[in-house]
């Protein structure tokens, strides 16, 4: 089954338009209160389509997916929701749940590509990740400088452990609470706040290190 529109761009205002301001303090994503109103009563798939393909989309990208793939990954997790949505009971939040759904196909994606890459040749999807990135309206300067701090961003997730890295995109990207994430994941909230330590003192560290070799300003 092919759903209509899956492969859109996001809108330029959540498709990961983290500016420079935010590798010096990651900023907090909140759902806008239509979503809540969208998704109020039992949620329908046309509900969850329009009101967190964004999320799913920058969730997808976020978890390590390359560009060239995240579309298809995305249409992947969508298909999954389809098919589940019935059995979502509300124990958790629509929005972990999602989250959950995605991170299962991005780990089985990233299995199947690290296999495949041990048997070919390294791809250019890293060197064309800032021309990927679609920034929004401001003039030339500004969208380079947009883009630049998004292709930062992802570098830096890059770097931290699987564990941390989701932990550090739910609760500094996305505002999602310790015993929420704690539930998705299945760990204790201490384990959650202490790999949320390590990501934060991981991240900050990696952002001076940038701003010492290169010179980078992220105001």
């Amino acid at each position: 089954m092919m759903l209509s529109g899956a492969a859109r761009e996001p809108t330029p205002a959540s498709a990961d338009g983290e500016d420079a301001a935010t590798l010096a303090v990651p900023a907090r994503d909140a759902e806008a209160s239509d979503v809540v109103a969208i998704l109020a009563e039992a949620p329908t798939f046309e509900g969850v389509y329009e009101g967190y393909f964004d999320f799913l989309w920058r969730s997808v990208r976020r978890l390590g997916v390359a560009d060239a793939h995240v579309d298809d990954v995305v249409q992947e997790v969508l298909l999954t929701v389809h098919r589940r949505l019935p059995s979502f009971e509300g124990r958790s939040s629509l929005k972990t749940w999602l989250f959950g759904i995605a991170l299962g196909i991005v780990r089985n994606h990233r299995r199947v590509a690290r296999r495949q890459a041990a048997h070919t040749a390294p791809d250019d999807d890293g060197a064309e990740h800032a021309a990927d990135e679609r920034p929004s309206e401001p003039g030339p300067h500004a969208s380079v400088v947009k883009a630049e701090a998004v292709r930062i961003l992802y570098e830096i997730l890059d770097e931290l452990a699987d564990d941390k890295r989701s932990v550090f995109i739910l609760a500094e990207l996305e505002g999602v609470s310790g015993p929420e994430i704690a539930a998705l994941l299945a760990v204790n909230v201490n384990t959650v706040y202490a790999r949320l330590r390590a990501a934060r003192s991981e991240f900050e560290a990696s952002v001076a290190r940038r701003k010492a070799q290169d010179g980078w300003r992220y105001r």
